[in-house]
């Protein structure tokens, strides 16, 4: 019975210690968050994104709001080179 309970134990341990690295390395990359609007062809659409740069941050929410309001990739890239509606630094 002891040897089959070690292996499951040092398991359980690898998998906390998996679960604790990702948790750490995940809430130290959002140290910028932001809300971006945007607006094109008579939509609107605000999303918010995190992280590790501004610039990675504003890229991110961008994408992701002109993701909902444009179709295609012609209107997505042309939705995001655009100016935001408005942009707000949560973080």
């Amino acid at each position: 019975m002891a040897k089959r309970t070690k292996p499951i134990l040092i398991g359980v341990v690898f998998l906390l210690a998996v679960l604790a690295v990702l948790l750490y390395s995940t809430m130290n990359l959002a140290a910028h968050r932001v809300e971006v609007c945007m607006a094109f062809q008579g939509h609107s659409a605000c999303r918010t994104a995190a992280g590790s740069s501004q610039e990675f941050a504003l890229r991110t929410a961008t994408s992701n709001a002109c993701a909902q309001i444009a179709s295609g990739v012609t209107d997505s890239l042309a939705c995001e080179q655009s100016q935001p509606v408005s942009v707000r630094w949560i973080k």
